[in-house]
């Protein structure tokens, strides 16, 4: 690949999103503050509808806010981000080696710079092999780890990512998620995660994010203890791991009663 850029660091102040409801105005999230560290793997929890995804949509430009600030700093580089959502969205047209080359093709990258950009990120997802398979030819995670080539191969300064693997059954779950943490270690990327399991964000972030019911706001902010690199079923099996993820849920809980309880009036 050619010089790869930084993991970009992000200050997000004041940011509000309202939008009209059937009975008003919703407010999806409010005064939320947080700043993420270049290169962080910076994971978000909280209940159903607390304005998770809201926030992740913001930051790539998708949704815009109401109110607030969002800087992002790429370290010089031109500011871009890479999603990756629970659905693949691959093109069922394409294969594998086109569905990963088409954001470096919609910048117009140059072939001769590009295709070494398609092998490496296809190595490193470890479907080199099945370049020329189309997306129903794939199993779920394989799919998953096509969604994830397409984002690393642009060099994105953040990735984000809304729930990737939550569709996927145990098994594969935790060999992508060792994936996108070995990934993650070698690439140096600012990763911003959400979540609804405690486990994966304990599993896999530098620090955790609690969100409040609706409207969404920062609760509370933890950091993760454990180093890397991580062998995530050896964590998972700790007493420590355990002990941490008891405490996020203490934190959680009310929150989760509370969405519930709204949701049913």
């Amino acid at each position: 690949m050619t010089q790869q850029r930084r993991g970009a660091a992000i200050e997000i102040a004041g940011l509000r999103r309202e939008y009209a409801g059937g009975q008003g105005r919703v407010v999806a999230i409010d005064h939320v503050d947080l700043a993420v560290a270049p290169g962080e793997f910076l994971c978000i929890v909280g209940p159903s509808g607390c304005g998770k995804s809201t926030l992740l949509r913001i930051l790539a430009g998708l949704d815009r806010q109401t109110s607030g600030s969002i800087k992002v700093d790429a370290g010089g580089w031109a500011v871009e981000n890479a999603m990756v959502f629970q659905e693949s969205g691959l093109f069922p047209w394409m294969n594998v080696e086109t569905n990963v080359r088409f954001g470096l093709d919609t910048r117009n990258v140059p072939r001769a710079e590009a295709d070494p950009r398609v092998d490496a990120a296809l190595k490193l997802v470890g479907l080199a092999k099945f370049r020329r398979h189309y997306p129903h030819q794939l199993s779920g995670g394989m799919r998953q780890r096509t969604a994830i080539a397409r984002a690393f191969v642009t060099d994105p300064g953040m990735l984000l990512m809304d729930e990737p693997f939550a569709a996927l059954d145990a098994q594969n779950r935790v060999i992508l998620q060792t994936e996108l943490v070995r990934l993650w270690e070698q690439t140096g990327k600012t990763v911003v995660y959400v979540t609804h399991s405690i486990e994966e964000a304990l599993l896999m972030g530098d620090r955790t994010v609690i969100m409040t019911a609706q409207p969404g706001r920062i609760k509370k902010i933890i950091d993760v203890p454990f180093p890397h690199p991580r062998d995530l079923i050896q964590l998972s099996a700790s007493p420590e791991f355990g002990a941490l993820k008891l405490d996020i849920w203490r934190v959680l809980e009310e929150e989760v009663t509370r969405a519930r309880a709204e949701t049913e009036q």
